[in-house]
C-alpha cells in the first residue's frame, strides 16, 4: 500500500505539483498551502472553497498534521503556558508559549524523548523514541495560535530533543515556517539549540540562514562538560566552540552559548574565568540558565549570589551577558517535565 503524503511537510512548489498530479489547476494548490499556513486551520473540511471532491481525494491521499491538545499548564506567576500535546501515533510532546513584551514566544519540541543523556535535563530519562517530521515541529506553533488566537513571532528550538539530530526535518521546519507564500517570520527571529553535533553544526553554517545557533555549554572545561553531557564524549569542547566560531564567520550572526548554573559544580569564580578563557574572541551573548531542579536527579540551583558574581566575572572580561529569566517555575517550565509526569502517571 502506498505511503500517505504528510502534506503540511511539503514545501510550496510541491504542494502546486502535488495539485496538478491530483488534476488540479495549479491555483487550487495555491489556496490548499495558504489554508494551511495562512489561515491555519486544523482539517480539510474547514478549506471552504476547495472542491469537496478534491478535499474528499486529499483524505484518502494525505495526512493532515493537526496536534491534539492533552494538557495546558497555566503560570499564575507570569501567564507562561506548557502545553501537552498528542501525536497521531500516541506519542506526545510538550511546547511552551512565553509572553514577552517583544511578542510571543515558542519554544518547540523536535523529537519524542531524547538520546543525548544531558545529566541535568528531564527529557531524556525516558530515552528517544522517534523523530519528529517537519509538520509535527511546525504544527506545535500553529496548534498554540488556534489555542490562544494570539500571532507568534519568536521561536526557539529548545525544547526536547536534540535538534541536530532531526536534521534535515529541522531545515524543512525552518524553510516552512519562513516561506513568503506561509508564515512568512523572519529568519532573525528563530534560535536553534544544540548540545553540540559538530559536524551538523558546521553543515547548518552552509545552509545560507540567518537564524540564531545557540550552543548548549554548560561547563568551561571538557572534564567538567564530560561529567553533565555524554555527547562530550564524542566531540571534544573546544572542537564545539570552534564550530560556532565558524557558524558566525559564515553566517555573521552571533552565537548564544546556553550555560546552566549548577549549584558547587560549575559556578565557581573560576568557573567564570576559564569561560571567558574558551569564549575569547567569538561574536557571542552568554545566557545564564538557573538550572530547574528536576526529583530524578541530584544537582541543585546555584543560590542567587552564586549566580551574580558569576555573571559580574564574565562581563568584567567584557562578556554580553544575561540572567534567563524564569518563565513558568510554578508549572512543569522545563523541558521533559510535563510529559514524563504524565508517562509516570499513565
Amino acid at each position: 500500500m502506498e505511503e500517505k503524503r504528510d502534506i503540511k511537510s511539503l514545501s510550496y512548489e510541491e504542494v502546486l505539483t502535488f495539485a496538478e498530479e491530483l488534476g488540479e489547476k495549479k491555483f487550487r494548490g495555491k489556496q490548499l498551502y495558504e489554508w494551511m499556513h495562512v489561515h491555519n486551520v486544523a482539517s480539510y473540511d474547514e478549506m471552504t472553497n476547495l472542491p469537496k471532491k478534491f478535499r474528499e481525494v486529499l483524505k484518502e491521499q494525505t495526512t493532515y498534521t493537526a496536534l491534539e491538545q492533552i494538557d495546558c499548564q497555566i503560570s499564575r506567576e507570569d501567564g507562561t503556558r506548557k502545553y501537552l500535546f498528542a501525536l497521531a501515533d500516541g506519542n506526545m510532546v510538550e511546547s511552551v508559549l512565553m509572553r514577552y513584551h517583544h511578542g510571543n514566544s515558542v519554544c518547540v519540541s523536535s523529537q519524542v524523548g531524547c538520546r543525548m543523556g544531558c545529566r541535568f535535563c528531564a527529557s531524556t530519562l525516558d530515552g528517544l523514541v522517534r523523530n519528529l517530521t517537519p509538520s509535527e515541529i511546525l504544527d506545535q506553533i500553529y496548534a498554540i495560535e488556534r489555542d490562544t488566537g494570539e500571532k507568534v513571532s519568536n521561536i526557539v528550538v529548545m525544547g526536547t530533543g536534540e535538534p541536530m539530530d532531526n536534521y534535515d526535518n529541522l531545515i524543512r521546519f525552518i524553510h516552512l515556517l519562513t516561506d513568503k507564500h506561509g508564515k512568512n517570520l523572519s529568519q532573525r527571529n528563530i534560535t536553534v539549540s544544540t548540545c553540540g553535533i559538530v559536524p551538523n553544526m558546521r553543515r547548518l553554517a552552509e545552509e545560507g540562514l540567518q537564524i540564531t545557533l545557540a550552543l548548549s555549554l554548560h561547563a568551561p572545561n571538557q572534564k567538567k562538560r564530560l561529567e553533565l553531557m555524554p555527547v562530550a564524549n564524542k566531540y571534544d569542547i573546544h572542537e564545539a566552540v570552534d564550530a560556532c566560531r565558524y557558524y558566525f564567520e559564515k553566517t555573521g550572526r552571533r552565537v548564544t552559548f546556553e550555560y546552566s548554573l549548577v549549584g558547587g559544580v560549575n559556578d565557581s569564580e573560576e568557573d567564570a574565568a576559564e569561560l571567558c578563557a574558551l569564549t575569547e574572541g567569538i561574536n557571542c551573548h552568554i545566557n545564564l540558565i538557573p538550572v530547574n531542579p528536576i526529583k530524578e536527579r541530584d544537582y541543585v540551583q546555584s543560590g542567587k549570589r552564586a549566580i551574580e558574581t558569576f555573571k559580574n566575572k564574565l562581563e568584567i572580561y567584557g562578556k554580553n551577558v544575561t540572567i534567563r529569566r524564569e518563565m513558568g517555575r510554578d508549572i512543569d517550565g522545563a523541558c521533559g517535565q510535563l510529559r514524563h509526569r504524565h508517562i509516570s502517571e499513565t
